[in-house]
């Protein structure tokens, strides 16, 4: 067996980023859903593929978190804030944002799509964030030379109530949609949708549990080690691998399977 070994180093050029995984009970009963999103065939990374949503940090993102005391340059805590950051541009659902009503939502997007700063918003509206309410429980760095490299925190919140409809923002996005872990899965087996291989890997993580408490739980059993995948050769075959140790249900998956970006 020929094996590359796993890198233990950030890449150089890795983007920081944060995506957020937002549960709520389904009026069917558990499991869970989770909001997800389909990327527009025009973007550059993961066109036509669906993701939970999420982005880049910014530099505004260091600021808003500096403010609700993380230390300067935390990147857990500029993670976080464009975690919501992104989830309310995206989805038009503000997340942690408790003093935030929902008639006023639609007015802040558009004030963050924009440009204005959340910073500036937070501000001048003499509020704070609730950055404590989200999870962590993954870290990933692909290293694909098909796709731009980042580097991805992950964190879960329970979804906020909300009678509004939910839209994306068009020039990111085509579609949105909630549906439980385990159906997100079978809708990309059966080709009716496309994931990438992270967010492959994490569905089948949220999958074994049914709600959002047994998932909070599961995480906090299992560390949020840097992931970035590596080829390693099994039975002649090569394998798209990750460490066994993360609380990951399927580790390894046949690179020709795998869509990488």
């Amino acid at each position: 067996m020929t094996q590359k070994v796993p890198p233990s180093a950030l890449p150089d050029n890795a983007i920081p980023a944060a995506t957020l995984v937002i549960m709520r009970p389904s009026a069917a009963g558990p499991p869970d859903e989770i909001l997800l999103v389909k990327r527009a065939t025009t973007m550059a990374f993961a066109a036509g593929a669906v993701v939970f949503p999420g982005g880049r940090v910014d530099p505004d993102d260091h600021v808003v978190a500096e403010r609700h005391g993380f230390a300067a340059g935390d990147p857990d805590g500029a993670a976080r804030v464009a975690a919501l950051r992104e989830t309310l541009e995206e989805t038009g659902l503000a997340v942690g944002w408790p003093g935030l009503e929902e008639a006023e939502v639609p007015a802040v997007r558009q004030a963050l799509l924009g440009g204005t700063l959340l910073s500036d918003i937070l501000e001048s509206r003499g509020e704070r964030i609730g950055l404590d309410s989200f999870v962590p429980f993954a870290r990933w760095c692909p290293n694909f030379k098909e796709a731009r490299t980042f580097d991805t925190r992950f964190y879960a919140v329970a979804a906020p109530p909300h009678s509004h409809e939910l839209t994306v923002e068009e020039a990111e996005h085509s579609h949105i949609f909630w549906a439980s872990a385990g159906e997100t899965l079978a809708m990309a087996d059966r080709g009716e949708i496309s994931i990438i291989f992270p967010t492959r890997r994490n569905l089948e993580k949220i999958a074994q549990n049914p709600d959002f408490s047994a998932f909070s739980n599961h995480a906090d059993r299992f560390p949020s080690e840097l992931v970035t995948p590596w080829v390693e050769e099994r039975e002649g075959e090569a394998h798209l691998c990750i460490p066994g140790h993360l609380g990951y249900p399927v580790t390894s998956e046949p690179f020709e399977r795998v869509r990488r970006g």
